[in-house]
């Protein structure tokens, strides 16, 4: 699979290493990034992380704005001007500067969490309250669809086919 899935809860260990789930560093590996690219979230105390894709995914995206507009330059400063790429030791750890810690609230421990082409990483009571209220939204948005119904069709007998 080449998507960040699932959520782990790790460590830091007293150096300030933590290791990335072994299925998270299996994603990376086939991406070819080397390290980790980690960015402050835009919309959340938490950092966004990942390698090419990621990367791939804010060029596209940057490209879609003209060179010169504040716009571009704006978010080029927020996703590019305060990421790091940490280094991966071989038993898959990275250290998390101060800097990156103080944005996302994190102390000792911290929660991995997979977005598909990216992962979050929490500090683990912020991602609790962050999932509980994305299951509240969810729930309502279900709600909301569940309320809608499907138009009217005619001839919805089994078999009958229109002509």
């Amino acid at each position: 699979m080449n998507r960040f899935v699932s959520n782990f809860t790790n460590k830091l260990d007293s150096k300030g290493r933590v290791s990335i789930p072994a299925s998270f560093r299996a994603v990376l590996a086939r991406d070819g990034f080397e390290g980790l690219y980690v960015h402050p979230a835009l919309d959340a105390s938490a950092l966004d992380a990942g390698g090419n894709v990621l990367l791939n995914e804010i060029d596209a995206f940057l490209s879609t704005l003209s060179p010169y507009s504040d716009e571009r330059d704006q978010l080029s400063t927020a996703l590019f001007g305060t990421s790091e790429i940490l280094k991966v030791d071989p038993e898959g750890r990275v250290i998390l500067t101060d800097t990156v810690k103080v944005h996302a609230g994190i102390g000792d421990t911290v929660t991995f969490v997979g977005l598909g082409h990216k992962f979050r990483i929490w500090e683990p009571e912020r991602f609790r309250a962050h999932l509980e209220e994305a299951r509240t939204k969810v729930r309502d948005l279900k709600k909301a669809l569940g309320h809608r119904g499907l138009e009217p069709m005619q001839n919805t007998s089994p078999g009958v086919r229109e002509r």
